[in-house]
């Protein structure tokens, strides 16, 4: 039997080819919102990369990357990317874009270890996004400062949305909530993370939770972030509430990102100081690298909750088991 939640008396709002016309309008609205909020412009990015440069993501570190040998570089390996958290601190560099100004890419990836469900694929599309600071902007003011400006264009795209489909109304909230992963264990002990995701959530509508990545007092961790992009201490998601799948839904990760003394630290915790010597860690250590805030968000994601879908297999292609398929056919989820 497929892992995935099924909706009761679930009817999608839109058909087939309205919804492909919408995700377009959403895209489009979105990232025009994103990049004049936050002083960014796009750029173009790679779909692979050279393993020992250090520029792909390790997400966890336990995820499978596909990898794969290129014939006119005498089968040098490359890998697709897992998302380009590092690469883009990279690009800001390359670009030698100034403080309170950044980029944004279209991310596509490949993440062959999810566990396939209403909200994971294998393939991966957000925009990744990246932001030059100064060292006095590496502060938790400054974070919650640009989570507030990358709300506010959630909420003008929920409106957006409401004025272009008389049945869709997404009513968010109009303050997001923030809380620390510590606090969160504190008020719900005895849960496990999702479970206090869903709870404050529901409670609040949408929250950001700060502070991923390191060990809780419990012993755990909130949920896992590789050592050497965001700074632990200055990070978090942004969550909101799923009515259709009555749920918590995260939208996006993001964080002011490591500087020298903190991948340090962080790469000594996680047992990985071996990657110190890479290209891109050299980067951050001599400080040829901007200092930067970034993150990623959801396209897919955002085009599901907006849209008010049951599974993101309804707004983007990719390939799902027989049973899951079946199963969602069914009950009036068709994936595509």
């Amino acid at each position: 039997m497929s892992n995935v939640i099924i909706p009761e008396g679930y009817e999608p709002i839109l058909g087939l080819k309205e919804t492909q016309r919408a995700i377009k309008k959403i895209k489009d609205y979105f990232q025009q919102e994103l990049a004049y909020g936050l002083q960014l412009r796009r750029v173009s990015a790679p779909l692979f990369v050279f393993p020992e440069t250090g520029f792909n993501d390790t997400l966890n570190g336990v995820e499978r990357r596909v990898d794969f040998t290129i014939k006119d570089m005498n089968e040098r390996q490359v890998e697709i990317v897992q998302s380009l958290a590092k690469w883009k601190r990279m690009a800001l560099y390359k670009y030698e874009v100034e403080p309170g100004h950044g980029i944004y890419t279209d991310m596509n990836a490949i993440r062959r270890d999810e566990e396939l469900d209403n909200l994971h694929s294998i393939y991966v599309d957000q925009w990744d996004w990246e932001k030059v600071i100064t060292k006095e902007q590496r502060t938790e003011e400054y974070l919650e400062e640009t989570v507030v400006t990358i709300y506010h264009a959630l909420k003008n795209l929920g409106d957006y949305v409401n004025r272009l489909y008389r049945d869709i109304q997404i009513e968010l909230p109009n303050e997001i909530t923030f809380i620390d992963s510590q606090e969160l264990e504190d008020r719900y002990p005895g849960k496990n993370p999702k479970e206090r995701e869903d709870l404050i959530t529901k409670e609040h509508g949408a929250v950001f939770i700060k502070r991923i990545g390191g060990v809780l007092a419990s012993g755990e961790k909130h949920d896992g972030r590789a050592p050497d992009y965001d700074d632990w201490e200055l990070n978090g998601d942004i969550l909101v509430w799923n009515d259709v799948l009555d749920r918590a839904f995260e939208i996006s990760s993001m964080g002011i990102r490591v500087d020298a003394e903190s991948m340090k630290r962080q790469l000594k915790i996680d047992g990985k100081e071996d990657r110190m010597e890479q290209p891109f860690h050299q980067g951050v250590i001599t400080g040829k690298y901007p200092l930067s805030i970034g993150g990623g968000i959801g396209q897919s994601r955002l085009c599901m909750f907006f849209l008010q879908k049951a599974h993101i297999g309804e707004v983007q292609a990719s390939v799902w088991p027989e049973d899951m398929i079946e199963e969602c056919a069914e009950h009036n989820i068709f994936l595509l």
